[in-house]
């Protein structure tokens, strides 16, 4: 052990009279300990809330939504094809969006229509996932039980289903205002079907105004011919959206624009990462107060120990020996409850994931608290703490390097 360590180690156990400095000292390590287990924790449970948030919208929409600019895509099949021949892309179907009145059992709503391929969308969505009645299958012509008429399927959402109180198997109409213009005005388009399926993603926003019907379906009630409004595709690695989707543009030409999910979440996943970011700076401050801690208890113990300073420089220790004690010291107080902090930080996200014993209100997507640990974040957490505390030991180190020998003896 060398000359400086001893020294060190030494004042860290302080004698009976000196209890005081040593409690502080404690209050420094509790201090540090439990602002990098704060962090920690707080960018745990905003990594695990994003990621969730995000796989709840990925989980419905497609990583890429291709549109042809002022009209239709005419050729779905061809540019299916010529999609799916993209290095990274592993699935696409055409799709159909519009707005349409929905009513049946108690009443009526507005909704969002997606008219899908039930053949392909599974390789897009995870809808089928979703789904706690039915099947995408089932989106195909279906014969009523009242009479024999082929009748097309409709899927909902469960909060639709529950407001508009029905059930699988209940007769539903679509309503769409663009209807033929007349001479008695615009006539809204109708077109009855069969609830056969019923979905929850656990979004409200999704389950309560999403219907799905098959392309076929979409095209009968909007009165369209083989065209589709777009195509949407599954990507390998969700982060390389942006590059294939210039990748896209490029192959298909300028009439056609694909936008990634970033692009089209942009003001939602901004928003969280501020909010992590704000967060992340709140409870950064905890660690500054335990440096500052840090900084009046070696000054306290340079106050406290300046005669055998005084008595270590008068058998020859150099200036930056006394200097390298007290660093040693904080070190040894900032890497005590770093670790500490760490492990606390390990062990609380480890309750918080196995037992789950926070819920979350109706209002948000998930039910419990998610908790997603990033090594880089714990390492680069607690390699901020020490570095912090690093800083806090300078300006007592050095004010312990300038103590004279004459002056701290002169009265003993």
């Amino acid at each position: 052990m060398s000359f400086e360590w001893f020294i060190c180690l030494r004042y860290l156990k302080a004698k009976r009279k000196q209890s005081f400095i040593s409690l502080i000292t404690i209050i420094s390590v509790v201090g540090v300990a439990v602002g990098v287990m704060a962090l920690i924790v707080v960018l745990a449970v905003m990594t695990g809330f994003t990621d969730e948030f995000r796989a709840k919208i990925l989980g419905v929409n497609s990583h890429i939504v291709i549109q042809k600019f002022g009209g239709e895509i005419t050729e779905p099949a061809r540019i299916r094809d010529k999609i799916l021949a993209i290095p990274g892309v592993v699935g696409a179907t055409p799709y159909i969006y519009t707005q349409a009145l929905i009513t049946g059992g108690e009443g009526g709503t507005g909704a969002v229509l997606r008219g899908i391929d039930p053949d392909t969308a599974s390789t897009v969505t995870s809808l089928e996932k979703h789904l706690v009645q039915g099947s995408l299958a089932d989106l195909k012509n279906t014969i009523s039980k009242s009479d024999s008429r082929p009748v097309p399927g409709i899927i909902v959402g469960r909060d639709l289903a529950r407001q508009l109180n029905i059930a699988v198997g209940d007769r539903v109409k679509l309503i769409s205002p663009s209807g033929p213009l007349t001479p008695m005005g615009i006539i809204p388009r109708l077109k009855a079907c069969r609830l056969v399926g019923i979905f929850e993603t656990g979004m409200y926003e999704y389950d309560s105004s999403l219907i799905y019907v098959s392309l076929d379906t979409a095209r009968d009630f909007l009165n369209l011919s083989e065209g589709v409004h777009g195509i949407e595709i599954r990507l390998d690695d969700i982060y390389a959206a942006d590059r294939i989707s210039r990748q896209i543009e490029n192959e298909l030409g300028s009439s056609y624009i694909a936008k990634d999910w970033i692009r089209l979440n942009k003001n939602l996943f901004s928003a969280l990462s501020l909010e992590k970011t704000a967060l992340s700076i709140i409870v950064a401050l905890i660690v500054l107060v335990a440096a500052f801690n840090i900084v009046s208890t070696l000054i306290m113990v340079v106050m406290e120990k300046s005669r055998d300073i005084a008595i270590l420089k008068a058998m020859g220790a150099t200036s930056a020996k006394i200097m390298r004690i007290f660093i040693y010291e904080g070190l040894v107080i900032g890497v005590t409850g770093t670790i500490l902090g760490v492990l606390g930080a390990l062990g609380l996200c480890e309750l918080l994931s196995r037992y789950q014993f926070i819920k979350l209100p109706d209002v948000y997507p998930m039910s419990t608290l998610p908790v997603k640990i990033l090594p880089w974040d714990i390492t680069l957490i607690a390699l901020s703490a020490v570095l912090i505390t690093f800083l806090a030991t300078l300006y007592p180190s050095w004010q312990a390097s300038r103590v004279e020998p004459a002056e701290a003896l002169r009265y003993e």
